[in-house]
């Protein structure tokens, strides 16, 4: 018998490393949604592909499409998912009111619609309908907006139309301009 013959006896006796669990196996990732996003950190600006299951998000990673970063997240932009599932972030605010000496406890959505009511509020306080020569204004001088270095040019058209087009508010700035 040749070489062949004996290597061929030689395979069908080895066992499979393999096991039947470990083919059964698959990337955690394998049927999630995609989306692309941007490290919510310094001014660079990386991409990140943040993948989700189930309206969950169960992986972020670099985005190797991404001219910028080219797949690579400096350390904190690679703990991403830890900022979002930290069972040390906080979920509540500290809020004082007016001439009180202390803080208080309040949740987000608290938080978030005092924030709009007090928008509403100041434009309403403030707003133009016409300057002091008679031209039409429609604006509001009694809000600014300054954006993060990180918004996109998407977010940024966004913030824009509603800001100003919306909200007529006039001092609306980018700190990527800064």
């Amino acid at each position: 018998m040749g070489i062949g013959g004996r290597l061929k006896n030689y395979v069908g006796m080895v066992p499979n490393p393999i096991s039947s669990k470990t083919r059964q196996v698959g990337s955690r990732i394998r049927g999630a949604d995609v989306t692309v996003s941007v490290c919510p950190y310094c001014a660079v600006g990386c991409s990140q592909l943040v993948y989700a299951k189930d309206g969950r998000i169960i992986d972020i990673e670099g985005n190797y499409e991404s001219p910028i970063n080219g797949g690579t997240l400096c350390p904190k932009g690679a703990a991403t998912y830890g900022l979002v599932y930290s069972p040390n972030r906080i979920t509540k605010v500290k809020y004082r009111a007016p001439y009180s000496d202390h803080w208080e406890e309040r949740p987000l959505d608290w938080a978030m619609e005092r924030i709009a009511q007090l928008v509403k509020q100041t434009r309403d306080a403030t707003y133009q309908e016409t300057d002091e020569h008679g031209t039409v204004v429609n604006r509001t001088l009694g809000i600014g907006h300054l954006g993060g270095a990180t918004l996109d040019n998407e977010e940024n058209y966004l913030i824009k139309k509603l800001f100003a087009g919306g909200l007529g508010i006039v001092p609306i700035e980018n700190q990527a301009r800064i």
